[in-house]
């Protein structure tokens, strides 16, 4: 893939010092590693090795990337690893995609306390779902989740939210049975929000009564117990956003829809247009307008589009990506095996089991996985010949590169 006109690398090694003297000592080490990681990531300082094809013997330099988690150029190879250890996970059944979006005075606090907020946030997404899920007047299953989080909205503002992968259906309570829900149709997205509402403003009233908040500037005196309480009395009846997009075409769309979120970052590389003396131009989507009326372009300062992209540096050990109920860490193996079993036995007098077979994307998690490395010349395999640590050079330039 051709390198882009524009990344945030350039960015950051053309604005960043001079960015980081004036706010010393108003940056985490987080952010600071962050922009470190970002600005060296495949170059030189990082080390590196030569690759050779197996087929045409082209060699060819390649620097190690920092494989920082927010930097735009590392998430290509992380995502594709990490879909390709969900593939066999995937059922044969509808997925549907729900976002929790959190309300605008809530994400306001939550730039002070982005640990506590965000573990909140997980904790209520995912209660909502399996709460409802189990209530025998919904679905009365026991259903597994995969939530991601995002910070961002298209323009890099604070947006807290989380995209949820949801099977359309559950192991019944008993576990004898696959319940499905009905054809196109996954949960009520009314009673999702309000319980979501509920579970949430719970948890942050204890977080709040616990200490575990804590305020600055204008907000500073949401410290005070009553004034806190005031403050969140209009959020209990504001309509919170729950979003449900009708099922995915089947476990490869799944996939699909996974690599484009799973491991994105505030801006992607493509996105940005031009660095000159008016600042940082990229485009953006304003999802209040309709059809091409959408894709816009923006322009910040140089010092603004920084602040705005390290905004969305996470807290260290914050797990970006979670799974819940069915696919909990700890019991993922033996539940998803279950759910097979049923879901053969269910359409075993339906049909010969051939959509089973498709959709079971186990067999093909065990096929031979993509090459790391791709000959540019002729498509083959490229396999490392030599490495060479941070700052050197290789012991000799391969053939066809020049030594100057």
């Amino acid at each position: 893939m051709a390198r882009p006109a524009l990344e945030v690398a350039d960015i950051f090694r053309a604005h960043g010092p001079a960015w980081r003297l004036k706010q010393a000592g108003h940056l985490s080490r987080g952010q600071l590693q962050v922009m470190s990681a970002i600005e060296q990531c495949r170059r030189a300082a990082l080390g590196g090795h030569v690759l050779q094809c197996r087929a045409c013997e082209q060699t060819q330099i390649a620097y190690n990337s920092c494989r920082n988690r927010h930097c735009p150029k590392c998430q290509a190879t992380s995502a594709r690893r990490w879909l390709e250890a969900r593939q066999a996970e995937l059922l044969p059944v509808e997925f549907y995609h729900l976002v929790f979006t959190l309300p605008a005075p809530i994400s306001a606090i939550a730039w002070y306390n982005k640990s506590v907020l965000y573990n909140i946030l997980f904790q209520s997404a995912a209660e909502t779902l399996r709460t409802i899920a189990a209530d025998p007047k919904h679905l009365g299953a026991r259903i597994g989740a995969t939530l991601v989080l995002h910070t961002w909205g298209s323009a890099m503002t604070h947006h807290p939210h989380v995209h949820g992968i949801v099977p359309g259906g559950g192991l019944a309570l008993d576990g004898k049975r696959w319940i499905a829900c009905r054809p196109g149709f996954f949960l009520p997205v009314r009673v999702l929000s309000r319980l979501f509402r509920r579970l949430f403003l719970e948890k942050l009233g204890k977080a709040h009564r616990t200490g575990k908040l804590q305020f600055f500037g204008e907000h500073q005196s949401l410290a005070e117990a009553k004034t806190f309480a005031d403050w969140l009395q209009p959020l209990r009846q504001l309509e919170w956003v729950v979003y449900a997009k009708r099922p995915f075409a089947g476990p490869e769309a799944v996939l699909a829809y996974l690599s484009r979120y799973t491991h994105r970052v505030a801006i992607a590389n493509r996105r940005l247009v031009a660095l000159d003396e008016h600042g940082v131009t990229f485009t953006w989507k304003d999802y209040r307008n309709k059809g091409r009326y959408r894709d816009k372009t923006m322009t910040l300062a140089a010092d603004e589009f920084i602040r705005s992209f390290l905004l969305h540096v996470l807290p260290t050990g914050l797990h970006r990506i979670r799974h819940y109920g069915l696919f909990a860490n700890t019991t993922r193996k033996d539940n998803l095996a279950r759910a097979r079993e049923l879901l053969v036995s269910k359409k075993a007098n339906e049909s010969s089991g051939a959509e089973i077979n498709r959709g079971n994307t186990a067999d093909n998690a065990n096929s031979d996985p993509s090459p790391t490395y791709v000959c540019p010349d002729c498509g083959a395999a490229m396999i490392i010949i030599e490495t060479f640590e941070r700052g050197q050079l290789p012991r000799a330039p391969p053939r066809g590169i020049d030594a100057s």
